[in-house]
């Protein structure tokens, strides 16, 4: 005990971030701020993709979903959180999960709405929030989401040999040590839930039943900001190989050029689907998982930084009275 007094107040007069997590599994994350670039007017609220988590491992040494990104947010005077909701399920049940988390971060912060990333699944699920308690959001930024789906998961549905190995490593395995490790294994999880939230199908049905302005009816732009005020923002990335070291990565995004017969994606999802409200740009050097700075930052030599990317779009917020 007193050695972690110590490594604490060590890293307070070091200005390095912190983390801590409620019962609900929402992360804070603080560090001395060294700057204001980063600083909006609502709270930033992150949320992870499919298989996706808030932080796997303590603090000194565990890995983030969104690595690096917000506690570089926060030393740029951003106040943010990561959200923690099921690895493999709806959108509509991983919405109601981070609904609870959104009203926790309104409660400790006093603001009245906050600013929501997504990315992967996390792209629909937080639009959920604006569909639900549009009151609440004041915007919206999904990166590589699942807007219009992944055909990925379409030709997943449909191979039955796939889907059964998926299933048993996926939701008996993977998902079931992935909220272990958070701290909160009695998450639900469904792998042909998932699937189907996030299948091209599945998807177009979403959009149907909660239709957006934001979501362009071709391959442009939607509605930056829509007529409940909410602004709506989106980026992704084009590349299957970036890093040589990054085989993990590499062999997952194969996926989308063996569904869609193109590489006009990320590796998971294309990239037309992924456009919503404002595109900022749909042709980075990134993979699917770089684009949240995984695997441990590994990228192409040339490519952005997906750290700078997410600190200008909480700079972009900041302009943009968010």
């Amino acid at each position: 005990m007193k050695f972690k007094m110590n490594a604490l107040g060590i890293a307070l007069i070091l200005g390095l971030s912190t983390m801590t997590a409620s019962a609900s599994g929402l992360q804070t994350v603080t560090a001395k701020s060294n700057s204001d670039y980063a600083k909006t007017k609502y709270p930033i609220v992150f949320n992870h993709g499919m298989f996706g988590f808030t932080r796997l491992g303590p603090s000194s040494f565990g890995v983030d979903y969104f690595y690096q990104v917000l506690p570089d947010l926060a030393r740029n005077g951003a106040k943010v959180y990561a959200t923690q909701v099921s690895p493999l399920e709806t959108t509509e049940l991983r919405g109601e999960q981070l609904l609870q988390q959104v009203d926790e971060v309104i409660a400790l912060t006093g603001s009245p709405k906050v600013n929501l990333i997504g990315h992967s699944h996390g792209g629909p699920t937080i639009r959920y929030i604006e569909i639900v308690a549009p009151e609440k959001v004041a915007s919206l930024t999904a990166v590589a989401g699942t807007i219009k789906g992944s055909k990925v998961a379409d030709d997943l549905l449909s191979n039955q040999g796939a889907n059964a190995l998926f299933t048993i490593v996926g939701q008996y395995i993977l998902a079931p040590i992935i909220t272990l490790l958070e701290g909160n294994p009695s998450l639900p999880n469904s792998l042909e839930h998932s699937f189907k939230s996030i299948s091209e199908k599945g998807s177009t049905e979403f959009n149907a039943k909660y239709p957006s302005a934001a979501i362009p009816k071709d391959c442009g732009h939607g509605q930056k900001v829509t007529s409940n005020g909410v602004y709506h923002y989106s980026w992704t990335g084009t590349a299957q190989f970036t890093n040589l070291f990054d085989v993990i990565d590499t062999a997952i995004s194969q996926l989308a050029p063996l569904s869609y017969r193109s590489t006009d994606n990320d590796g998971l999802v294309s990239r037309c689907n992924t456009h919503f409200g404002q595109v900022i740009r749909d042709n980075y050097n990134q993979t699917h998982l770089d684009e949240v700075n995984q695997l441990l930052g590994l990228k192409a030599l040339f490519a952005p930084d997906p750290v700078a990317l997410y600190r200008q779009q909480a700079n972009r917020l900041k302009l943009d009275g968010l």
